[in-house]
């Protein structure tokens, strides 16, 4: 890239709903601007105040709906009166509105038109009942096939690339491996105290993966366990060039740098081209790792889009660890585990830290950015010194847009 750009002062909120002993249904719960002012303030804590901040963008899908508020950006004043008058945007793009915000903080730093961007992320989606929630999800697809599709419309799409998967390589083959990646979410997102699936205390994690799906009440071949969260949360980072760094006091021991980005859409009216691959996510991710100059062999960790199991499996091939119909095995021999050769989603991905969905790309980067730095307490792993980098895959909507981003410690 024509100029360094860093990262630091990472900050999540929790992430509630169902499984935090905070949440209950029927009891008043936190709104947007709580959410918003928490992780807004956790990072500007870090880097000095919002006097040092440039500008800001926050990545949302559907407060619109969810929370009838739009124009969030607007928001960023009442936090702190210092971002008054201060440029800040907000951007979306489904479940990737996250990594879009990330990507747009870092275009302004290389574009020189700012040396300090505070970006954020966050969803409130507790606020209706699942049925309608599952409708207000639906437009992260082509909306006009809602009426034909499932009553829980993702869960049935993914569904029905399970069912592609089944097909091609086998049942019995790939739901042991479904179980195996749900029960890694919910041990990663037993070490993150701000997880969802925190205080999951299931023993038999295995058991429940393996539940056999119930095509009356959900879907034909995703059980609940195979779903990422309905959660609300936010999360935010500092984007900074080596003169943000410096302004902000920060030091580069507590930073990490990008190297790498890819950014890929695909035809939202049209239905995927192949069930059995996840081709804008690996065309985001090729981007990335060809910007970066590594292949996937320099990567010590990933965090990748398991709004489902089957995503999980079809993260891993897309980055090239397995070949087509080879991503359960690698799951299966326990290469994606904490202690395999490349952990994957250290503090429990969507299915076990939560999906607020505007806030999930920015959550990936934070945790990768407490990994780089040695700042993930009991999530910690351990970080090869011939492997310093990790990598983001964030996925909105089935596969039709996708960020993937590059990330090392400063060496």
């Amino acid at each position: 890239m024509r100029r360094k750009v860093y990262m630091a002062a990472g900050y999540n909120t929790i992430s509630l709903g169902t499984g935090r002993k905070e949440f209950h249904p029927k009891k008043p719960r936190p709104g947007l601007e709580h959410y918003f002012k928490e992780a807004a303030r956790g990072t500007l804590d870090q880097i000095g105040g919002a006097g040092n901040v440039d500008e800001s963008v926050v990545g949302n899908f559907m407060a619109s709906r969810f929370v009838r508020q739009a124009h969030l950006n607007a928001l960023f004043p009442m936090v702190d009166a210092a971002l008054r008058h201060k440029p800040a945007t907000r951007v979306e793009g489904a479940c990737a509105s996250g990594g879009l915000a990330l990507l747009s903080g870092i275009r302004s730093v290389l574009a020189e038109t700012a040396d300090v961007v505070l970006a954020l992320g966050i969803e409130v989606q507790n606020s209706v009942k699942a049925v309608y929630g599952a409708d207000f999800l639906a437009m992260a697809g082509w909306f006009p096939n809602r009426k034909e599709g499932h009553a829980y419309f993702f869960p049935g799409q993914f569904s029905d690339r399970t069912q592609a998967y089944y097909d091609a390589w086998g049942k019995d083959e790939t739901r042991p491996a479904l179980a195996r990646w749900y029960k890694n979410a919910i041990e990663n997102a037993r070490l993150c105290p701000t997880a969802q699936e925190y205080t999951n205390n299931s023993e038999d994690l295995i058991s429940l993966g393996m539940t056999e799906p119930d095509a009356q009440t959900f879907t034909a071949c995703l059980n609940v366990m195979d779903c990422s969260k309905v959660s609300d949360g936010a999360s935010a980072i500092a984007i900074l060039s080596e003169e943000g760094l410096k302004r902000c006091g920060i030091s580069p021991t507590d930073a990490i740098e990008i190297t790498g980005f890819g950014h890929a859409v695909e035809d939202i009216t049209q239905p995927p081209v192949d069930p059995l691959e996840l081709s804008t996510v690996k065309a985001a991710t090729t981007k990335a790792m060809e910007m970066a100059r590594i292949t996937k062999d320099d990567l010590a960790t990933v965090e990748t889009h398991d709004c489902f199991t089957i995503a999980g499996l079809l993260g891993v091939e897309a980055l090239g660890l397995a070949e087509k119909g080879k991503g359960k095995d690698f799951v299966l021999e326990g290469h994606t585990a904490r202690g395999g050769k490349i952990p994957f989603n250290t503090t429990g991905g969507l299915i076990g830290w939560g999906h607020p969905t505007g806030a999930t790309g920015v959550h990936m980067a934070v945790t990768l950015w407490e990994q780089l730095t040695g700042k993930a307490g009991d999530a910690q792993i351990e970080m090869p010194a011939d492997r310093p980098y990790g990598l983001s895959m964030n996925m909105g909507g089935d596969d039709k847009t996708a960020v993937s981003l590059i990330m090392t410690k400063i060496q």
